[in-house]
């Protein structure tokens, strides 16, 4: 193969273009010109910015020694022009957004048939520059193998985004591709006729949504609103006001029999469709595990409760109709009620959800291509209730998923995050949201081991592969503890105490595997250390890479340094002389301390954390987290002072509590 090629093989592309010839390079080094018509402008200028970014000069076209490259429509003279030099056919597969880009002979020009796929094109122009003023030179022709591709926000249980770091979310899906924005609405969504709902400092407002619709179009990336409209609305039926409507009191679910439910929701939606004139409205409609345990036990008794959900599934769809767009809604009756599906309106889209499957994805999706319904398919990016993403699940669930979308027609990807116990952060997310923007658009089964190696430099600018190797470190470390039954480094691991009975089953499968964990973790440590000399962009990733990092290094130190504590009071109470009693004591609490080293773990914690959320988010419901933290470091405290105690008790006595006095295992 030609070194070029081999080359060109090698270039860190995300997604990975469909067609690509290499040329030679293009030098830089004496600045770029864009141009663009009047359409275009935007892409001009979103390209002008990152080429600044990256250290180049942009210069005025005509600028003599400078690059110029040119944004062109299909059609045009300039078009025609790089097409026919490159000898690049235009399919029509590849409208709407498909682009050409010719990077040769001194000269870039980027061809589209819409807005859109000029501004794909240039997205790809971004990741062929190449460090010392380098432009790599190639002939691409390139377009989706899905119409809709998406990334999903949960931001309404727990962190909610400031509209900065929302913006910087769309234009990062944008630069790969994406063009789905889908915000999960629970309660977080103010509605001015139910001003009860949305809790203060914690809720989109229309003039926030608004803002957001006109600042994702510039870059083309559509705004999908999901209202939950069934159930997921506890936040809603626990104020008094809108109890009456709940299958239960105070519970999850909307009463289908109750005359106000369909008002209420069709209240909401109203507002929705003035704030968000995207195609697609999402409806929610999952786990009404409620649904026939109340108000409407005798109507699922009677009719079955598939029939039931399904009736005012349909209620709703009838009762919302907006004109013009689509309603998306959970799949959910494809596993519980195959045989249902049939009686659903057909201008649904059915979105099939899973996040832990690699495989056997298709009982998911054939029930409604059999009953002649749209599909998206929803695989997950698997950070939710953990202290970092478990890639080890996330990585093959996406591939597999969206290929299996892919094979049986679907139009459309939803890759989600979700915020179960309202920890998680979102910053750790991009490498599954970008495996996810590649699997969207190439066609096919996307290569998790090509991914793996182009992120880092994609994605930080970091060509050295550390952030690419951190990355793998920690996507171990969550296999490992996968293998041994704990289930990934989990929040509930992060926080468990290691002396309750819960902890100590956890500590007996930990003790084997606690220090090849705490390397992985520490290697990655030390690989972000490494990379941020080298990184360009998107650095708040390293932090958050570290913080995940750092937190799986103490799940594993926390059960060892429990352990250690057990045994060095065993020892204190038994002494092998010429060590006494105060030596080992001494071991467990003071400067350097067992027990210190636990308080001090979860304070540094605690900071990085607060710094973390701050970047991203609005400070509504940081202090439940916070709290966690102050509770976990209190726990470690008062084990300070009583061993304290228990020194000072044996300088006075020479005497010893037993193990169980002071809580340790036996």
């Amino acid at each position: 193969m030609h070194p070029c090629v081999l080359l060109l093989a090698q270039l860190p592309l995300i997604p990975q273009p469909r067609e690509l010839a290499s040329r030679p390079d293009l030098a830089l080094t004496r600045g770029v010109s864009v141009a663009a018509q009047p359409d275009d402008r935007f892409a001009a200028q979103d390209l002008s910015d990152a080429l600044r970014e990256r250290g180049l000069r942009v210069v005025p076209p005509g600028t003599p020694g400078a690059v110029p490259v040119m944004l062109a429509r299909l059609g045009t003279p300039a078009a025609r022009r790089a097409l026919a030099g490159a000898r690049a056919a235009w399919d029509s597969a590849m409208t709407p957004e498909g682009y050409v880009l010719v990077a040769d002979s001194g000269r870039v020009t980027i061809v589209g048939a819409s807005a859109a796929g000029v501004f794909y094109g240039a997205q790809t122009l971004k990741q062929l520059v190449g460090r010392s003023s380098r432009l790599h030179g190639a002939v691409i022709r390139d377009w989706p193998a899905l119409r809709w591709r998406g990334a999903q926000d949960d931001v309404s249980r727990g962190p909610v985004p400031t509209l900065d770091y929302q913006r910087r979310q769309i234009r990062t899906i944008a630069a790969y591709k994406l063009n789905v924005f889908s915000l999960y609405f629970e309660h977080t969504l103010a509605y001015p006729a139910d001003p009860l709902i949305a809790p203060p400092g914690g809720a989109l407002t229309p003039d926030d949504a608004r803002a957001l619709v006109a600042y994702a179009a510039q870059y083309h990336v559509t705004i999908v609103p999901e209202q939950e409209a069934f159930g997921h609305l506890h936040h809603v039926l626990k104020h008094e006001r809108y109890a009456e409507l709940g299958e239960t009191p105070h519970g999850h679910v909307l009463a289908p029999g109750d005359s106000g439910s369909l008002p209420l929701i069709t209240g909401w939606f109203a507002a929705i469709d003035s704030l968000f004139p995207g195609p697609f409205v999402h409806v929610g409609a999952d786990e009404t595990f409620e649904l026939g345990r109340g108000r409407t036990k005798p109507l699922v008794d009677s009719l079955g409760l598939g029939p039931v959900y399904l009736d005012f599934l349909a209620r709703i769809a009838t009762a919302l109709h907006p004109a013009g767009r689509r309603l998306l809604f959970w799949g959910d009756v494809a596993v519980t009620s195959p045989d249902q599906v049939k009686a659903l309106p057909h201008d649904l889209v059915a979105v099939a959800w899973n996040y832990w499957s690699k495989d056997g994805f298709d009982p998911l999706l054939k029930p409604f291509f059999d009953a002649g319904l749209e599909t998206w398919v929803a695989p997950g990016v698997n950070g939710w209730n953990r202290v970092f993403p478990d890639y080890a699940t996330a990585l093959p669930n996406i591939q597999g998923f969206i290929a299996a979308g892919q094979r049986l027609g679907s139009t459309g990807a939803l890759n989600t995050s979700w915020d179960d116990d309202g920890e998680a952060l979102f910053e750790p997310n991009w490498y599954g949201v970008l495996f996810g923007a590649a699997a969207s658009w190439q066609p096919g089964t996307a290569d998790i081991v090509e991914f793996q190696r182009r992120f880092g430099a994609a994605f930080c600018g970091d060509t050295t592969g550390a952030v690419d190797e951190a990355e793998r470190r920690l996507l171990a470390g969550h296999a490992l503890l996968d293998s041994v039954g704990l289930g990934g480094a989990t929040d509930d691991l992060f926080w468990l105490d290691p002396w309750s009975a819960r902890g100590q089953t956890a500590a007996g499968v930990m003790r084997a595997v606690a220090p090849r964990l705490r390397l992985l973790a520490e290697d990655a440590i030390e690989l972000v250390a490494r990379a941020r000399p080298h990184a360009s962009r998107n650095l708040e990733t390293l932090d958050a890479i570290e913080l995940g990092a750092r937190k799986i290094d103490f799940i594993g130190m926390k059960f060892q340094l429990a352990d250690e504590v057990a045994r060095l009071y065993d020892l204190a109470r038994d002494p092998v002389p010429p060590a006494t009693p105060p030596d080992y004591l001494v071991e467990i609490t003071s400067m350097n301390g067992r027990l210190q080293d636990l308080r001090d773990g979860y304070t540094l914690l605690r900071d990085l954390y607060e710094a973390g959320w701050r970047r991203e988010n609005r400070p509504y419901w940081l202090g439940n987290v916070l709290a966690r933290y102050d509770v976990a470091t209190r726990l470690w405290l008062g084990r300070i002072d009583r061993f304290n105690d228990v020194l000072a008790q044996w300088w006075s006595t020479k005497q010893l509590p037993s193990p169980s006095e002071l809580g340790l295992p036996s």
